[in-house]
């Protein structure tokens, strides 16, 4: 059957040819998506002399981004919620938290959140007298910006059933005040007795959120994510929407969990690849402990701004090592968050216990957040990826400091230590938490600092990366962590044509405005899915 090619020529190309940077003027690729070959541009035309040429405006084109850990359904559904991630104090919240409630009166739930009470500078939790303030003949939920943390108002306590003698679940925590009252605060595994009670979403509203979830990670370069927490409703619908060729971001699942769904579909074993390498789910997501903002992060010693706690394991030692290796036994990858010393600690505990064929599973650690010294080079040993999101350490310079101390902090984002010793980094974003642009990310790697350039010389500037190792970390490596490095991230003969053109040159740019770079155009197996001028 004749094929009809495609040469993208007048570009400044990149891509990782293994640890080597290679450039090109010209990207071929066949009519299923397959890259054919890059080079000089008068080359790949005498080779290719019927294909159709689409010039690229001399633009800098690389292998599309991959997001190693998001979240795509909680993406969509954030642009459908309240928001308050942008609030500078608790009034600003009120204020937007009582405008949602008019916009919206049909709503039987007020849900959404992404607050921060570090950035209004409380020094303290919001609580649900906070929320009852504005609204409180509706029930109202909102989590954290680390999304370990949930904030209700007295109706959705009431409707949850939390009173004074309601006891803290294994691996949360109901925050309660002096006379022993809940605040309206839940942490960890406390906010699934709220979660529990709000409505589920609908059919179509999963769909919907689907969709804008798509053409956001298209309009940001992001051709592939690693989904960290797929339930039983989404898998079936990352699957129909790959039937019907409507998937233009790849989606690497990962399973939220081991009961119920998993023992379900684990018995047909890891679903490798599905609709042209566009959906796989070989993958397990299980959790430690918490996060560091709301101090649910397990930590080997006290916290340094709270000595009367150490954080939350949310599994006793035997309970999290016999999860794994239920995981792993059945052929899946698994990959753990574990944002605390004592959480990193107890999983790498739990890998070593595995047999040295597990191995070839490359099981990860999502976050790897603060991480003892002496654990960092576990990884190494073991042939555990650390799976890190570089907007993270911008995020939480404000604080973590102050929750591990000097010496703590030395392990902690630590991308230079895991880089030195041949660790391979699998960078994400951590969506909706974070924003999805990968670019925001490749600047927090590389310069440490926000967006403002604060601080002047980057925090804990020692652990930065070069741009080249944050590009390898956001392409390359994290395709490897789903074990498609040999489809995926880099531009090379057999490939898929994943690409993004982006109208600055990344590789050669003053790093501090690297977080700038637009999104012209999103190519997925040699399809356009994103054009900046449509």
């Amino acid at each position: 059957m004749a094929t009809a090619d495609t040469i993208i020529d007048n570009v400044l190309g990149y891509t990782l040819i293994g640890t080597q940077l290679q450039q090109f003027q010209a990207l071929a690729f066949d009519d299923a998506g397959k890259i054919i070959a890059t080079g000089k541009s008068a080359e790949l035309v005498t080779k290719l002399p019927k294909a159709r040429r689409v010039d690229g405006g001399g633009k800098t084109l690389l292998p599309g981004m991959i997001d190693a850990h998001g979240h795509v359904l909680s993406l969509g559904a954030s642009q459908m919620q309240l928001g308050l991630r942008t609030t500078a104090n608790l009034a600003e919240a009120q204020k937007t938290i009582a405008d949602y409630a008019r916009r919206f009166p049909l709503n039987q739930w007020i849900v959404g959140g992404e607050w921060n009470q570090a950035n209004w500078k409380l020094g303290r939790f919001p609580t649900a007298q906070e929320i009852d303030a504005v609204v409180k003949d509706r029930p109202v939920w909102l989590s954290r910006v680390d999304g370990h943390a949930g904030w209700a108002n007295s109706k959705a306590l009431q409707l949850a059933g939390i009173t004074e003698n309601t006891p803290d679940p294994s691996g949360g925590k109901i925050e309660k005040d002096a006379h022993g009252k809940p605040t309206g605060i839940l942490i960890d595994a406390a906010m699934s007795l709220v979660s529990k009670v709000v409505p589920p979403a609908s059919n179509a509203e999963q769909r919907t959120a689907l969709d804008l979830a798509l053409l956001e990670l298209a309009k940001v370069g992001v051709t592939s994510v690693h989904d960290a927490g797929v339930s039983e409703s989404a898998d079936k619908l990352f699957r129909e929407y790959a039937d019907k060729g409507k998937l233009t971001t790849r989606i690497y699942g990962m399973l939220r969990g081991t009961d119920g769904y998993f023992d379900k579909v684990s018995q047909q074993g890891p679903l490798l690849t599905y609709g042209q390498d566009f959906y796989s789910l070989r993958a397990v997501k299980l959790f430690a402990d918490g996060a560091l903002g709301s101090r649910g992060a397990a930590l080997m010693a006290p916290y340094s701004d709270a000595p009367h706690t150490h954080g939350l394991l949310f599994k006793t030692t035997d309970e999290m090592h016999t999860m794994i290796e239920k995981v792993a036994s059945k052929g899946y990858q698994v990959n753990v968050h574990a944002i605390g010393d004592a959480g990193n600690h107890q999983i790498l505990d739990g890998f070593a216990r595995l047999p040295a064929t597990s191995a070839n599973l490359r099981h990860r650690i999502e976050h790897a957040q603060v991480v003892a010294l002496d654990d960092i080079p576990r990884f190494k040993q073991l042939g555990i990826l650390p799976s890190m999101q570089p907007t993270h350490s911008t995020s939480d310079m404000n604080m973590a400091e102050d929750r591990v101390g000097a010496e703590r902090i030395k392990g902690a984002y630590a991308w230079r230590s895991f880089l030195q010793q041949g660790s391979r980094i699998a960078c994400g974003s951590d969506f909706p938490i974070e924003s999805p642009n990968p670019f925001w990310g490749v600047h927090a790697a590389v310069t440490r600092q926000d967006m403002a350039g604060k601080p002047a010389q980057g925090w804990y500037v020692n652990q930065a990366m070069t741009v080249q190792e944050a590009l390898r970390c956001f392409t390359l490596d994290a395709a490897y962590a789903a074990h498609q490095e040999n489809t995926l991230g880099t531009l090379e003969a057999g490939k898929w044509a994943d690409f993004i053109l982006i109208d600055q040159d990344m590789l050669n740019m003053p790093a501090k405005d690297i977080y700038k770079i637009k999104v012209l155009q999103t190519w997925v197996a040699g399809k356009q899915v994103y054009s900046a001028t449509r």
